[in-house]
């Protein structure tokens, strides 16, 4: 059969002299690996460029549920950056989103909210004129509701600790190291009513920025089984 979908490019191998196979999240499909023949030779009609990571994209596949290599038929761009290429800062930020997204998302079936989600989040990226210093904080903790581990509770006098490992804020220390509190625990309860485009609107400095990241992600770690180690980030203490 021929699907038709939307697609987000999570990450692409060479193989052979001139194809490569294709990581994509597909509105239809979730999670789905494809081979595009000829795609790195001189002659292609389709330039390998339309397949680097965090592209949107229109595909045709032929699709086959007893086989988890299909081939992809055609390709075309849904959305074409205007920013994000040439924007050391924006760049960073989508590689990061897309490192976390790949390692998080294990779905091979639809889910065409988490998938409207992503792809909004990526073209809002591009759109941005405001700061995104804080976009990649704000989608890790939008990313954290449709994963199923979305905060829980409240920050106020009588739950002032976030239990990490729990999700949930606490009126006591728990009986682990997996907990914030303090400054790093308002700011990260005063992240939680931001969408990544409002994101700029909260100011923290870069000191507290960083350790959010940090705390973030080990979140990510804590509740997602096999969550590695994420890479991008490192990029992102450099660029903000």
């Amino acid at each position: 059969m021929l699907l038709k979908t939307r697609a987000i490019v999570f990450r692409t191998h060479k193989y052979g002299e001139s194809s490569l196979i294709v990581e994509l999240f597909t509105e239809q499909r979730g999670l789905r690996k494809y081979i595009i023949s000829g795609v790195r030779s001189a002659k292609a009609r389709t330039k390998a460029n339309l397949l680097q990571v965090m592209t949107l994209l229109d595909i045709v596949a032929y699709e086959r549920d007893d086989r988890d290599l299909n081939r992809l038929k055609e390709i075309q761009p849904a959305t074409l950056y205007q920013s994000i290429p040439f924007d050391v800062r924006k760049g960073a930020v989508g590689l990061f989103m897309v490192e976390v997204s790949r390692k998080a998302i294990q779905e091979r079936e639809e889910n065409k909210p988490l998938f409207t989600f992503l792809f909004e989040r990526f073209a809002e990226l591009d759109a941005a004129t405001a700061s995104i210093a804080n976009y990649h904080l704000s989608f890790l903790l939008e990313l954290s509701a449709y994963l199923g581990f979305h905060p829980a509770g409240e920050y106020c006098p009588a739950t002032p600790i976030f239990d990490l490992q729990d999700g949930a804020w606490v009126s006591s220390l728990p009986p682990h190291s997996y907990f914030l509190t303090d400054q790093l625990a308002a700011a990260f309860y005063a992240l939680l009513p931001y969408q990544a485009p409002e994101a700029h609107q909260l100011v923290l400095d870069r000191e507290l920025r960083q350790k959010l990241l940090s705390e973030l992600i080990r979140y990510f770690q804590l509740h997602l089984e096999g969550m590695t180690e994420v890479h991008a980030h490192l990029i992102l203490r450099e660029v903000f």
